[in-house]
């Protein structure tokens, strides 16, 4: 899981507990200007043949943590319950997105969105 938080004109996404280890990443700091888009997506495509594991850990359908490869990008996973999932777009950044489990995605996503305005969700 990942917990989110705005400190002046960045998103930090803080990687809780093993998931530290399973993802090899345990913070990622992302300019507020540099988040494109921000959405809940319930149903990440998390099987098998879905993305190639660069560093981290997969379980298909189970369990994804770490850095992918997918349609020709690199996308940061932490997500055991995919209902919990919501997924950050970046520009000009290493990753083109990061799909995370959050304790509350409504929240979560309110939190972003109202840091950088909300005015292009």
């Amino acid at each position: 899981m990942v917990k989110i938080s705005i400190e002046s004109d960045k998103a930090v996404f803080e990687v809780e507990g093993w998931d530290k280890l399973w993802s090899l990443r345990s913070r990622l700091e992302i300019p507020l200007s540099h988040i494109k888009s921000i959405y809940a997506d319930p149903e990440p495509a998390m099987g098998w043949f879905q993305g190639l594991k660069i560093a981290g850990t997969d379980v298909p359908n189970i369990f994804r943590a770490g850095t992918f490869y997918q349609q020709g990008e690199l996308v940061f996973w932490d997500v055991h319950e995919p209902e919990k999932t919501i997924v950050i777009e970046l520009a000009h950044e290493r990753y083109k997105k990061l799909i995370v489990e959050v304790e509350d995605t409504k929240q979560e996503i309110q939190k972003i969105n109202s840091s950088i305005g909300g005015s292009r969700f």
